[in-house]
Order: C-alpha cells, then structure tokens, then sequence
C-alpha cells in the first residue's frame, strides 16, 4: 500500500494519541469523517496498523529494572529458549538479530535480585550479556516517513 501524506498524518496523530476521537483525526488529516474512516481501516487490513496499545509505565507497577540481555544459543535450543522466554512476562521483547548474539531482550524486574534470577533461568540456553538501562534519553519513538533518497 503506497502511503502519501494523508495517511502519514494519521498514522503519526494515532501513534501519539490511539484514542483519539476520529472527529479530531480526521480535522488533523485534513479529510472527511467518512474518508478518515476508510482510510483508518484500510491501513488497519494492509497490515501497517498492527494493532492499538496502552503505554505502561514499568516502574509505576513495581518493575524497577529494565535491562537489555544479549544471548548467544546454539541453533538446537533456540526454539527451546523461546518458548520459555514467550511464557515469561518479564520478556517485553525479544528481537532475532545478527552479530555475536542469537536475540537480544527487553526485559523488566522488581530488582537486581529478580533480575539475577531471571538470568539464572536462562543462562543454561547460551552466554549471556546484561546491560541495566539507566535510562531513555530517546525513547522509543513513532515512525515517520522514511527520509527520501
């Protein structure tokens, strides 16, 4: 699906607000109520628009670490280790990446403790590599356009 300026404009105002009222959304894209609506669920079918979310605050209930850990897991285990990772809610995400590690993960703890024990039930898949995120000078962002070659 080709995305022109429009769409661009709605895909930023409901990146920034998902529950904004379509009459607001369509006044921000600059096009009708039925026209934004067409074009919401368009997006929404194409598959650009996965999906609508709440950001949670981590710390406000009661994770008071994040971390990023890198693991390198031989290719037998890795559908082991992320069956285990997919049934632990303090995964938040795990990414397939390339380099030295086999994924890398987002992950939340109460503390260091419970951090120390979430890599302890890992840490037989592979080597692993703790960084404590002490914080997000950019954090994550929306997506906007591609800049043009």
């Amino acid at each position: 699906m080709e995305l022109d300026a429009k769409a661009w404009k709605i895909l930023a105002a409901i990146q920034r607000d998902a529950r904004m009222p379509l009459k607001l959304l369509a006044d921000e894209a600059g096009l009708s109520l039925p026209a934004t609506s067409e074009r919401l669920k368009r997006l929404e079918e194409a598959g650009i628009i996965d999906g609508y979310r709440a950001l949670v605050r981590p710390d406000a209930v009661g994770y008071g670490v994040m971390s990023m850990i890198g693991i390198t897991t031989p290719q037998p285990t890795k559908s082991r280790l992320l069956e285990l990772l997919a049934g632990m809610p303090e995964v938040l995400e795990c990414l397939h990446v390339t380099g030295q590690d086999s994924f890398v993960l987002r992950v939340v703890a109460r503390d260091i403790r419970h951090l120390e024990a979430f890599v302890g039930r890992i840490n037989h898949y592979g080597e692993t590599r703790t960084s404590i995120v002490m914080s997000a000078p950019i954090p994550l962002r929306a997506i906007a356009p591609p800049p043009t070659a």
